[in-house]
C-alpha cells in the first residue's frame, strides 16, 4: 500500500464516523485519490453532484485529517470524474478501506484524446482504473456467480470457440467490475504483447465527447478499434445518448469483425436496457449473456473473511472474530458486497488488536459509534415512515397501503430500505409493519433503492436528506 493510498484509508475510515453511512456511501466510498501530471493530489467523485456536495461539506474536514496523517503539507483538490478523465491512481477506483498495490509500469495509462501507454514499449493494457486487487483469485466463487466466472476464465484464456460478445448483467457491487478486472489481469499475463483495452462506459462518453470537440476522431477510433480485446464497464451509462451509442456499435462491429474479443457488462440484460436503442440492443445480446445473481448469507460471509485476511495482512487487525460477531455484521449490512466490505473495514479499525476477543454486543456497539460518531440511538419502523411521509409530503398510510402508484410505490422502498440500513428489524418484519406484505416484497425494494441510489442523484438526495434527519 503506498503512502497515499495508507492516509486515504485511514481519513476516508474516519470520516466516515463523523458524517454518517449514508453519505459516506454515497459521495467518499466511490471517491479516490488520484494524482496530476503536476504532482496534485486529486480526489475524484463520481459525479459533479457528488464533487458539489464534498466541497459543501466534507473538503474542509478531509484536509484537515489528510494534513495531520501526511505530514508533508499537501492538500486535496475535489474533482469529478468527467473533469479529469483518467489520471495516474494511488488506489484506481477503490473505495477507501480496500488495499492495493502498485501497478506494473506495463498496465499504467494517461490520456490525451485517445487510449494510450505511458511508455514506450509492449502493447500493454491501456488501464482506466484497474485495480490490481482484483483478480480470480481474490473472487469468492459461489452458485449466483459460478457461471458467470467460468466463461470469465475462459474469455480470459483466450480459448477459441469464444462466444463474442460476453455480457455480465447484475445489481451494483456484486462482482461485475471485479470479474472484468480479473479478465484483463489474466488476458495480459498469458499475451503480453495483445492489446487489452479496459475502460467505464462513463469513460468512453467522455472521451469520445473529447475527441469530437478536439476533431482527433481518427484518433479515439484508432485507439479502440486497434485492440485484441476490449472490456467495457457499466454499459447502461451510455443509454439516451444518440451519437456515443452510434460510435460503439460502429466499434463492436469493427472488433468483431476483425476477431477481437469483447466482454462488457451493466445492472440489467441487454434487452432491458430500454434507454439504449434497438440495434445496439440486439448488438449486446447476440453472444452470451451471463447473469451474476445477489449474494446469500453464505457468499457475504465468504467475502467478509476474505476482506478480514488481507486487513490481518496489511497489520490492521490480528486474530479471527467470534462466529457470531460476523453473522450479525452481515445480518446488518444487506446491500452489496462493497458495503459489506466497508462494514468490515469500519469494525476492524475501530477494533484493531481487540477483534478476536468482540464478543456480538461489543461488536455492534463499536460498529454503531463508528458509523455514527457516537452512541447508538435506536430508531424504530415507525419515525422512519413518518418521516418518509413527510418527506414525499404523504400520509403515513399511504406507504401501508395497497397503492401502487409510482409516487406512492417509491417513497415505500425508500421507506423499506431505511427500515433494513437502520433498524435491526428482519424482512418479514418489516413487511409485517407495512401493511403486512412479504418478506419478498421488501427484499425487492430494498435491492431496487441499493440499485438506483448510484444513479439516481434525486433518490440519493432524498435518501441523504432522510438519514440525516431520522439521525438529528
Amino acid at each position: 500500500m503506498t503512502d497515499p493510498d495508507r492516509i486515504w484509508t485511514e481519513a476516508a475510515l474516519r470520516l466516515r464516523g463523523e458524517i454518517g453511512e449514508g453519505p459516506y456511501s454515497s459521495y467518499i466510498a466511490p471517491s479516490a485519490v488520484r494524482v496530476d501530471g503536476g504532482g496534485q493530489l486529486i480526489l475524484v467523485t463520481p459525479t459533479a453532484y457528488a464533487r458539489d456536495w464534498v466541497r459543501r461539506n466534507a473538503q474542509r474536514r478531509i484536509n484537515e485529517l489528510w494534513l495531520g496523517l501526511d505530514g508533508l503539507n499537501r492538500r486535496l483538490e475535489v474533482r469529478c470524474r468527467a473533469e479529469v478523465g483518467h489520471l495516474s491512481s494511488t488506489a484506481p477506483g477503490e473505495a477507501p478501506g480496500q488495499s492495493a498495490g502498485q501497478a506494473p509500469a506495463a498496465l499504467s495509462a494517461a490520456f490525451q484524446g485517445t487510449i494510450q501507454p505511458v511508455a514506450d514499449g509492449p502493447r500493454a493494457v491501456r488501464a482506466a482504473g484497474l485495480q490490481p486487487r482484483l483478480t480470480f483469485d481474490s473472487f469468492v466463487a459461489a452458485p449466483g456467480n459460478a457461471f458467470a466466472l467460468s466463461m470469465a476464465r475462459q474469455a480470459a484464456s483466450w480459448a477459441e470457440g469464444h462466444f463474442n460478445p460476453i455480457f455480465l448483467c447484475g445489481p451494483y457491487g456484486y462482482g461485475k467490475t471485479h470479474l472484468l478486472n480479473a479478465i484483463a489481469w489474466e488476458a495480459q499475463r498469458l499475451r503480453p504483447q495483445a492489446k487489452v483495452v479496459y475502460l467505464t462506459a462513463e469513460r468512453f462518453l467522455s472521451t469520445f465527447q473529447r475527441a469530437i470537440a478536439d476533431r482527433a476522431m481518427a484518433g479515439f477510433k484508432e485507439s479502440l478499434r486497434s485492440a485484441d480485446m476490449l472490456l467495457l464497464d457499466d454499459v447502461q451509462f451510455v443509454g439516451g445518448k444518440a451519437a456515443t451509442q452510434e460510435e460503439l456499435l460502429s466499434t463492436l462491429t469493427a472488433l468483431i469483425e476483425d476477431g477481437a474479443r469483447i466482454i462488457l457488462s451493466a445492472d440489467r440484460a441487454p434487452m432491458a436496457l430500454t434507454d439504449i436503442e434497438p440495434r445496439l440492443r440486439s448488438h449486446l445480446a447476440s453472444g452470451l449473456t451471463c447473469a451474476i445473481e445477489p449474494g446469500d448469507r453464505e457468499l457475504k460471509l465468504a467475502v467478509a473473511r476474505q476482506r478480514l485476511q488481507a486487513l490481518s495482512a496489511l497489520g490492521v487487525v490480528s486474530g479471527e472474530p467470534e462466529a457470531a460477531v460476523l453473522e450479525q455484521l452481515v445480518e446488518r449490512t444487506p446491500g452489496s458486497m462493497r458495503e459489506l466490505e466497508g462494514a468490515v473495514n469500519t469494525l476492524a479499525a475501530a477494533a484493531g488488536p481487540r477483534l478476536a476477543s468482540l464478543g456480538v454486543d461489543e461488536a455492534r456497539a463499536l460498529l454503531g459509534m463508528a458509523q455514527r460518531g457516537g452512541p447508538e440511538r435506536r430508531i424504530t419502523v415507525d419515525e422512519i415512515q413518518k418521516a418518509t411521509a413527510e418527506h414525499f409530503a404523504l400520509r403515513q398510510a399511504d406507504l401501508l397501503s395497497e397503492r401502487r402508484t409510482r409516487a406512492i410505490a417509491r417513497p415505500r422502498q425508500i421507506a423499506m430500505y431505511l427500515c433494513k440500513q437502520l433498524t435491526t428489524r428482519s424482512y418479514p418484519d418489516i413487511g409485517r409493519r407495512f401493511g403486512g406484505r412479504d418478506h419478498t416484497t421488501v427484499l425487492h425494494g430494498v435491492r431496487k433503492i441499493e440499485e438506483l441510489m448510484p444513479k439516481d442523484d434525486q433518490i440519493a438526495r432524498d435518501v441523504e436528506a432522510l438519514i440525516r434527519k431520522l439521525k438529528g
